[in-house]
């Protein structure tokens, strides 16, 4: 799990740089020696390969792969900045214990990524949490819940657009299957440039007004999507003459990597035939409330968002909850597959409070869409003594001025420093938009 010796060159580099550290990385190195911690990461990395532990060439230290991904979530770079820092670098060297030796090159730190899964990621936080109250830095009298949207990496979608994209990457996909299999079966046409064609029609009639340019807009629709329509019928007898060998390759690899575009194609088919129903439903029905409505080929599980911002009214992403004790300890946090409403999160969060710390919170704050009458009776039955969630629509003169009190307001004030971790960590941790191309965890 750990380095077995240090090296000659690990000792001057360390000398050399122990007064160049920043703060944090003195905090962090007393909490990433701690030996749950380490065994958690061991574990995870053990499990791409059962039978490492015993044979073959040792790997990378637990340790050192822990530290290496903390810095770079820190830091907020890609695997390739990463490694050319940490190259360069003797301080951040020293701290990920990578010292003299070799740095780990991309690919190989872009797999530890995917070794170490958000239940291993969890398992650290939790620890982290234990850690944070035995050191006496959280006693959970305190709470405080918010939620914010992450957004997936995505253009705004509209029909046109999303259309656009899938005929795109159903072309693109059959391309590469003629390159393996030649002239054989269905012969490809390809109808990038008149789709192309098409969008910038829409793209123009959309923007003029007028009610002539309402049905200029439904001919637009109605010719790209019998262009669409097309190209998904030319991949479906693609996928079927992979399938019945009409078009077939030679060598296992070329055999493999077809059988891996033609997955490829039916997958895109099923999401451009649901944005062609979505499409018809919305242009020529009217009805733009379809369920499960798809706003990304390339991230099916986006969702629509709305939390009332007046600058960004829609955001597409998922929700995450971030739920905090005092000092600022994240004890909690979650991503939805679906969008809870707030007020449904409020009575879990203080039941995972109690899990945490062993302890109810004194004080529970939260904003306004967290509260209900149910949410303040529970929390209270609960053992709360103080729910500060304003109620901002009520006309109950008690209740205002209730509001108005002192422990209210210093309650309100602490909340909104749950609203500044979220800031800095879209600001500086990349929470503002998530890059990988995944469903959110």
């Amino acid at each position: 799990m750990r380095r077995a010796q240090l090296s000659f060159g690990d000792g001057l580099i360390a000398g050399e740089v122990s007064d160049l550290r920043e703060g944090w990385m003195t905090h962090a190195d007393r909490v990433l020696a701690d030996e749950q911690i380490v065994g958690a990461v061991y574990e995870a990395l053990a499990r791409r390969h059962p039978k490492s532990r015993g044979r073959g060439r040792l790997g990378a230290p637990a340790e050192v792969v822990l530290r290496l991904l903390i810095l770079k979530h820190v830091r907020n770079w890609s695997y390739h900045v990463l490694e050319r820092e940490v190259r360069a670098n003797l301080v951040y060297r020293d701290f990920t214990r990578v010292g003299g030796g070799k740095t780990p090159d991309v690919k190989t730190m872009g797999r530890w990524g995917l070794a170490v899964d958000p239940d291993t990621i969890k398992q650290i936080h939790d620890r982290i949490v234990q850690i944070a109250q035995q050191q006496g830095v959280t006693q959970g009298r305190r709470m405080r819940v918010d939620t914010t949207v992450v957004e997936t990496n995505i253009h705004y979608p509209t029909d046109s657009t999303l259309l656009g994209d899938g005929v795109r990457v159903l072309i693109r996909t059959m391309k590469k299957v003629t390159k393996i299999v030649g002239t054989v079966g269905t012969k490809l046409r390809d109808r990038t440039r008149s789709v192309k064609l098409r969008l910038l029609d829409i793209s123009r009639t959309a923007r003029a007004k007028g009610p002539l340019n309402h049905e200029k807009l439904k001919q637009g629709y109605r010719r790209l999507l019998n262009s669409t329509s097309r190209v998904v019928g030319q991949a479906k007898r693609f996928s079927h003459e992979i399938a019945t060998a009409v078009k077939r390759a030679r060598g296992i690899l070329k055999r493999l990597a077809l059988q891996g575009l033609r997955l490829e194609l039916e997958t895109m088919m099923s999401l451009v035939r649901q944005v062609m129903q979505q499409t018809r439903e919305r242009i020529f029905r009217g009805n733009t409330r379809a369920e499960d409505k798809l706003f990304s080929v390339f991230e099916p599980s986006t969702e629509i968002i709305r939390k009332g911002k007046a600058g960004k009214p829609n955001e597409f992403g998922k929700m995450v909850k971030l739920q905090e004790a005092e000092n600022q300890i994240v004890i909690d946090y979650e991503v939805y597959d679906r969008r809870p409403s707030d007020s449904d999160l409020l009575i879990p969060a203080i039941e995972i409070h109690q899990a945490k710390l062993g302890r109810t919170p004194r004080l529970v704050a939260a904003d306004a869409g967290f509260y209900s009458a149910r949410n303040e009776a529970a929390a209270k039955a609960s053992g709360v003594k103080r729910v500060c969630i304003p109620n901002r629509s009520t006309k109950s003169v008690a209740r205002k001025r209730e509001q108005k009190k002192r422990w209210f307001r210093n309650g309100q004030k602490w909340r909104t420093g749950c609203e500044g971790r979220i800031s800095v960590a879209k600001r500086r941790h990349g929470l503002d938009r998530c890059a990988t191309k995944a469903a959110l965890e």
